[in-house]
């Protein structure tokens, strides 16, 4: 992905962090000698190595870094839990497997600045007693993967992954694998599973991963954009993280923008500003704003009123019932068609369905089906509800929270745009006559 806007530095008389895209306008940013003319790799010496692992996690503790892959779990709580001095070693993965619809950040991440990426896996290594970290990339992502690779060669050949890392006594290899395309495996434990070579479908916890996951030994899954901020509160400190942000949500996040804006593309801003002013940020909004998917296309639909009260960050879009995910924002105009998003959005979640578990497997199927036969003028009264009542029981019956995220787009869109749907079924002239038994069958239509 190319960056089609040179990002804006200042915005209403403050400059913008540049924790992470210190490189993605730089040319030739990616390569080590350019990277470190920029700062790569100051954090790996001395001052690191000096330092306790068990400082180092409280730094990241400190500076409330949450995890930026969707579930927004706080990196350092998460690396507290891996147990001490076991037997078994433990390992790093990070998930690059960037699936979720409207998501690309990682995509820059890997391509502009790689370097970024490894001296982040140096530290979390090093704080966690890894000796060895996988980065899982998504298959198709064949540049990102070509660029991951040349990086982690030239940090080998600089003495700066391998034995004796700038000279210490810490060895850290670090393995890129690449996975097969499957949404689900942006799930931890069904990228686990797929890194060991198995089916990659998710596994019943507990055992978690810190204390059972990769190779059934402790496992950190960290997201791209997670590791990535790690060297600037190592380098600068928790509190200089925490002049961005909010008190629960601090410092700065990359947001992923596309549909009705000027300037679609990746910005990185301060957590707790306004969608408003975001959507300023990025040239204004082409149209009359109808509604605005917040975070993914898992994230719960927000109208146009709910979207100019919303903030991006976890607490705010918790209150309105909505998460803010991978930060992958989607607003959409007046010319647009909830019905026809929602049929895209759940077409996609039918298919991505592993089907390991029978409700989701089954649920996410015949909301497809039936929103299908709605579009094409087919539909009958009580299907609008049908598919409610479907999102609702598959909900959270499920091993992992792919079910939930293929239930929330279909439970909000229908509550939130009720009468557009409405409209498409009283387009068929006979919504209201009685079926056959077998009509619950989606495509049994008269």
């Amino acid at each position: 992905m190319t960056a089609p806007f040179k990002h804006p530095t200042h915005w209403k008389g403050k400059e913008l962090p540049s924790v992470l895209r210190r490189l993605f306008e730089v040319p030739n940013g990616h390569t080590l000698d350019v990277a470190r003319k920029h700062g790569a790799y100051e954090t790996i010496g001395a001052s690191l190595f000096d330092q306790s692992q068990f400082e180092l996690i409280q730094t990241i503790m400190d500076s409330g870094l949450r995890g930026r892959g969707g579930a927004g779990f706080p990196t350092g709580m998460k690396w507290s839990f891996v147990p001490r001095g076991g037997a078994k070693p433990v390992y790093l993965v990070i998930n690059a497997d960037e699936g979720e619809p409207g998501t690309f950040k990682d995509r820059l991440c890997l391509t502009r600045d790689p370097h970024l990426l490894i001296e982040g896996c140096i530290i979390a290594g090093y704080a966690l007693g890894v000796r060895n970290c996988y980065i899982f990339v998504r298959g198709e992502m064949l540049p990102q993967i070509r660029a991951l690779n040349h990086a982690i060669g030239e940090a080998y050949a600089a003495g700066l992954l391998g034995e004796r890392i700038a000279g210490s006594r810490y060895a850290l290899d670090i393995h890129v694998h690449r996975g097969a395309g499957a949404y689900i495996c942006g799930e931890e434990t069904g990228l686990i599973n797929a890194l060991e070579g198995y089916k990659g479908q998710p596994r019943l916890k507990p055992p978690f991963p810190a204390i059972s996951g990769a190779f059934a030994s402790p496992t950190v899954v960290n997201n791209v954009e997670t590791i990535m901020a790690v060297p600037a509160i190592v380098k600068n400190g928790a509190k200089w993280y925490r002049q961005w942000g909010t008190e629960k949500s601090p410092g700065s996040k990359l947001f992923s923008i596309s549909g009705d804006i000027t300037n679609p593309g990746v910005y990185e801003v301060p957590l707790g500003m306004s969608y408003s002013d975001f959507f300023e940020l990025c040239g204004g909004l082409k149209g009359d704003l109808l509604g605005c998917i917040p975070g993914g296309s898992s994230a719960p639909v927000l109208t146009a009123d709910e979207t100019r009260k919303a903030t991006l960050d976890y607490e705010s879009l918790q209150a309105l019932k909505s998460m803010l995910g991978s930060g992958a924002i989607t607003p959409f105009n007046t010319t647009r068609d909830p019905v026809r998003i929602l049929q895209s959005i759940a077409r996609f979640y039918a298919h991505e369905s592993c089907g390991q578990c029978t409700p989701c497997r089954e649920g996410t199927g015949y909301v497809d089906r039936i929103l299908d036969a709605v579009v094409d003028g087919k539909g009958g009264a009580g299907d609008i509800d049908l598919m409610k009542d479907l999102a609702d029981r598959f909900e959270w019956t499920t091993i992992c929270a792919f079910a939930p995220g293929a239930a929330w787009p279909v439970q909000s869109f229908i509550t939130k745009f009720r009468s557009h749907f409405d409209a498409y079924v009283k387009r068929n002239p006979r919504w209201q006559e009685p079926r056959a038994l077998d009509a619950v069958r989606p495509g049994a239509f008269w």
